[in-house]
């Protein structure tokens, strides 16, 4: 689950505008709208709500859920360290 604030800080963090989420995820840009716009958790389609946060996720951006570890606990966004690639690991 995501919430609005989650997309939009995430968004932020990925240095993206609606339009390029929108066009990464393969949804339209009032599609992303609609879902910051909500008020908490981002209700929808699942196939859609999944393919904006693969979207994210490949912009190095990580959704940080309720109970995940994280210092002091809720929900956050964070950019992901980049790792080796998984070819350079063989």
């Amino acid at each position: 689950m995501i919430t609005a604030a989650q997309m939009r800080a995430a968004r932020a963090l990925a240095g993206i505008d609606q339009k390029m989420l929108a066009e990464k995820a393969g949804v339209s840009v009032p599609t992303i709208q609609r879902m910051e716009a909500s008020e908490g958790i981002v209700r929808g389609v699942v196939e859609t709500l999944t393919r904006v946060i693969e979207a994210l996720n490949a912009c190095g951006v990580e959704l940080i859920g309720d109970n995940q570890p994280s210092e002091r606990g809720g929900r956050g966004v964070r950019l992901v360290q980049p790792g080796p690639s998984v070819d350079a690991k063989r």
